[in-house]
């Protein structure tokens, strides 16, 4: 199984496994974080699933589309590692990505 760390609000780091095929956004939720909100459970109608990706792994995980670009941009905490984690897809070339959760909005 393909393992993501996951960076909380506080700085606390966690590695967790994940199935492929799973959004980012349910591998955290299933790991138990939940401060990731993910009010829209997946949908990207919403940035509540708001999370940074680490520089070693922004060319791989590839930019927001456009309409996940237009619900960042409501977003205070917009940065350009920004992504919703429900809409990058979780799979073995993505074993060891990090991701931190963005502040609340």
């Amino acid at each position: 199984m393909p393992k993501l760390t996951i960076q909380n609000r506080a700085g606390a780091e966690k590695t967790v496994e994940g199935d492929a095929g799973l959004s980012v956004m349910e591998v955290i939720r299933d790991a138990g974080f939940d401060e990731l909100l993910a009010l829209c459970g997946g949908s990207c109608s919403c940035a509540t699933c708001h999370v940074w990706v680490d520089d070693a792994w922004t060319a791989k995980v590839g930019g927001p589309n456009e309409d996940e670009a237009d619900l960042l941009d409501s977003s205070d905490h917009r940065t350009g590692a920004s992504r919703l984690s429900c809409q990058i897809k979780f799979s073995a070339e993505l074993d060891g990505l990090k991701v931190t959760i963005a502040p609340e909005d």
